[in-house]
């Protein structure tokens, strides 16, 4: 490839629409522009990236026996009526009707879709397992699309499905599918963490992140420093604790003139914010629900919404208050609270003697026990983890960083089976749901997650397995026939061995021409300027480290070519 012919119109300056790094260098490299807000095209560069993705995203799955089809991006509405789902994914899933008036989506996911083909075509247990993907364009309408291709509304991913005769067969297909989201994510010279998560729309028990490290990432990630135990934010458990000593103080009322929060409490009474007990009111469909939690804690909404069995979940609001003359803003607790439901995070099973509101103003109750001054009627995990707290798996300390989620595996049991009342005969002649897996790894978004890893002032630094070109050959005056005849012969050199080359044979200063090189990022840089001379030598540059050797004209394609297979 000549630069000069190559439609890649870099810019010197950030783009006003950028936020994080990434996408700023992904527009600034020619290989990305936007169409509107959270839609965007791929430029021949980025293009050329993107496809060296999907290409090793293809290559590992057809490895772990994946097959390879192709849905239709546009679903009709009955199969996500019958799942329940068309009314639970709400406005960000974008729906249109066609000219009879039916109802439509653009596919944010395949489950409905790939469930109701396998259903109508595999019937015997001797077809199965089985495990189907595709890489296509995904939509959805973001609320806030931002940071590029992060979160788009409208992206490209692979999504695979296995469909297993049970339990045992399925831990087999997402075990295979782990290794090769694995494989993946380590071909792309990535760091990366795979962790425990939540399931949200997509359902089922059991499934798993994989994060790239990385500064400006979205999500938090938890993780032990002695063992493996890694886990988003979102789904991180609190460590069970040993029981505090069961010396019950007498239980005494105390005046807390005007203060309300867990902070002005925990000062005036010059005790931890961990002695108390925050006491949440919550609106529910069910009514209203009383929540406990330890006083330095915040609550997990989704995984409170679990274990109240409702989204429908918002805490209850200063006016709505006035409509409760027991319960008061500011010094409610569960003492005496007995018309309501009380729920409490395991984490206070264990406190003795501790801190709560005393449904009074101004007042609080201190030496308070479960059990003896109330009962709990319903316990769960629904609060986030802070760095420093103990590890559930093995006690070592947990530590906070962030990440950008790029994979998420799922077992999602029988859930859309049973909805779309998809059976198979088994080897008695009966009819049995299938089990199936879930996998999805955000394509588009890999590219950008990439060069959060891999960038430095001057721009991309592409790993090799990516890189849109593995050399750039810079005839730095292209006006003088010598050093025209010594780039071309290398270029021509290169291409020889398959080497994807560009030679940067444009009318440029040399300023330019190098720092378009670096914006670009291609790994391998070899400079011809005025020093070169036939029988001299050319210059090498790394751009991994930007450190720059001088090596002989004759053995420019021969060094360039054993570093690549080096790498």
């Amino acid at each position: 490839m000549r630069f000069s012919k190559l439609f890649a119109p870099t810019l010197k300056e950030d783009p006003a629409e950028a936020e994080i790094i990434s996408h700023k260098l992904l527009v600034r490299a020619g290989m990305l522009r936007k169409v509107a807000s959270g839609i965007y095209s791929y430029l021949p560069l980025g293009f050329k990236v993107l496809n060296k993705v999907i290409n090793i995203v293809r290559e590992e799955m057809d490895k772990a026996g994946a097959e390879e089809l192709l849905m239709s991006a546009l679903q009709p509405a009955e199969i996500w009526q019958k799942s329940g789902r068309w009314a639970e994914y709400g406005p960000e899933m974008m729906r249109l009707k066609d000219r009879g008036n039916r109802d439509f989506c653009l596919g944010p996911t395949h489950e409905e879709l790939i469930t109701t083909i396998v259903m109508n075509e595999m019937l015997s247990y001797r077809q199965l397992p089985v495990t189907l993907y595709q890489i296509q364009v995904k939509f959805r309408d973001e609320i806030r699309p931002r940071f590029g291709l992060m979160r788009g509304r409208e992206f490209i991913m692979k999504d695979a499905y296995s469909f297993d005769l049970n339990e045992k067969t399925l831990q087999e297909s997402y075990k295979k599918m782990h290794g090769a989201y694995s494989r993946i994510l380590e071909r792309c010279g990535l760091e990366y963490r795979a962790v425990e998560a939540e399931s949200g729309l997509i359902g089922g028990d059991v499934s798993q992140e994989f994060m790239v490290l990385a500064d400006n990432g979205e999500e938090a990630i938890v993780y032990c420093d002695k063992c493996s135990y890694a886990a988003n934010r979102e789904a991180a458990k609190t460590a069970k604790t040993e029981g505090e000593s069961d010396d019950f103080k007498l239980l005494e009322e105390v005046n807390t003139p005007e203060r309300k929060t867990i902070s002005e409490v925990s000062e005036f009474l010059r005790i931890s914010p961990k002695n108390i007990v925050k006491t949440l009111i919550y609106q529910t469909e069910y009514g209203i629900k009383i929540v406990l939690v330890r006083g330095d804690r915040e609550v997990n909404q989704e995984k409170l919404n679990r274990v109240i069995e409702t989204d429908k979940v918002t805490l209850l609001s200063n006016e709505e208050f006035g409509r409760y003359s027991d319960l008061i803003p500011g010094y409610s607790g569960p003492v005496g609270l007995n018309n309501y439901e009380i729920i409490g995070d395991n984490e206070i099973l264990s406190m003795r003697n501790f801190v709560v509101g005393a449904n009074k103003k101004n007042t609080h109750f201190v030496n308070v026990n479960i059990e003896r001054d109330f009962k709990v009627d319903k316990w769960g995990d629904f609060v986030f983890i802070n760095e420093g707290d103990k590890c559930p798996s093995c006690g070592g300390i947990l530590k906070i960083t962030r990440g950008i989620e790029i994979g998420h595996i799922f077992q999602l049991g029988d859930k859309y089976s049973k909805a779309l009342n998809a059976t198979f005969l088994d080897e008695n002649g009966e009819r049995r749901f299938y089990t199936i897996g879930c996998y999805g790894i955000g394509v588009s978004r890999l590219v950008q997650a990439t060069i959060e890893q891999n960038h430095d002032d001057k721009g991309i630094i592409w790993p090799i397995p990516l890189a849109p070109f593995k050399v750039i050959v810079i005839v730095l005056n292209t006006k003088d026939e010598e050093q025209n005849t010594i780039g071309e012969n290398i270029y021509n050199g290169l291409l020889n061995k398959d080497v994807e080359v560009i030679i940067d044979d444009r009318e440029e200063s040399a300023g330019k021409k190098f720092a378009d090189a670096d914006l670009i990022g291609v790994p391998y840089q070899i400079i011809i300027g005025k020093r070169t001379k036939a029988g001299s030598k050319v210059e090498l540059k790394t751009r991994k480290d930007n450190q720059k050797t001088e090596i002989p004209i004759e053995d420019a394609v021969e060094k360039v070519c054993l570093l690549l297979r080096a790498d």
